[in-house]
């Protein structure tokens, strides 16, 4: 293998890792107006019409697939706003799913909206450390356990989908799942497409050694 090739490929694996806790340059960033497709343009005016907010986040990289982004964003009105889970646990899901992938934008939008709502700092500040808050309410504790088994072990225990269903009934159980699946899926969108913290925002995920 010649020196020259050597360079190229330590060049393209040091782009794909983090560094300093930090994702390498934005591969799909905000693409500019004059560029947009026909069904990008009127996907992103339907966004606008909807949220009342431009395109932003995850939905940057997900406009490359304009109807897919379309009903993410469906969605994602659903599971914030009219799931039967409430916000507080909710934005728990979203903080456990955000350290799960280590997704630095989603923890940076939804930290300050947990501790708005509620959540005890010591449980964000656990989460974000990759432990298990020593003390959580009873509804905390079942959602954190629903939660963590899901993305852990790829299913949920009898004794938990079982709390689960008593506390929040089926309904919930669905509302839950569909709230740690949803946040997967724009987790592991921005992390495929790099997509950027704003300037000047430090990363507030410290890393991991798993």
């Amino acid at each position: 293998m010649t020196r020259a090739l050597r360079t190229c490929i330590a060049a393209a694996l040091a782009g794909s890792l983090w560094t300093g806790g930090v994702m390498a340059q934005d591969r799909m960033p905000e693409i500019p107006a004059d560029k947009l497709t026909d069904a990008q343009r009127r996907a992103s005016e339907e966004f606008l019409a909807a949220r009342k907010v431009p395109v932003f986040g995850p939905f940057v990289p997900l406009l490359r697939s304009p109807q897919l982004m379309l009903n993410a964003s469906s969605m994602g009105l659903y599971l914030r706003y009219n799931s039967v889970i409430p916000l507080k646990l909710s934005e728990l899901v979203i903080l456990i799913t955000a350290r799960e992938y280590s997704q630095q934008l989603e923890w940076h939008i939804h930290q300050p909206i947990a501790l708005k709502a509620g959540l005890d700092p010591a449980i964000v500040e656990a989460i974000a450390e990759g432990r298990r808050p020593d003390a959580m309410p009873e509804e905390e504790a079942l959602v954190y356990a629903f939660s963590t088994e899901l993305h852990h072990n790829k299913s949920v225990s009898d004794r938990t989908y079982a709390a689960a269903v008593a506390r929040f009934g089926e309904q919930g159980a669905i509302d839950l799942a569909g709230i740690n699946g949803y946040y997967t899926l724009l987790a592991m969108t921005m992390n495929m497409a790099r997509t950027a913290l704003p300037a000047g925002a430090k990363p507030g995920l410290p890393e991991l050694i798993r």
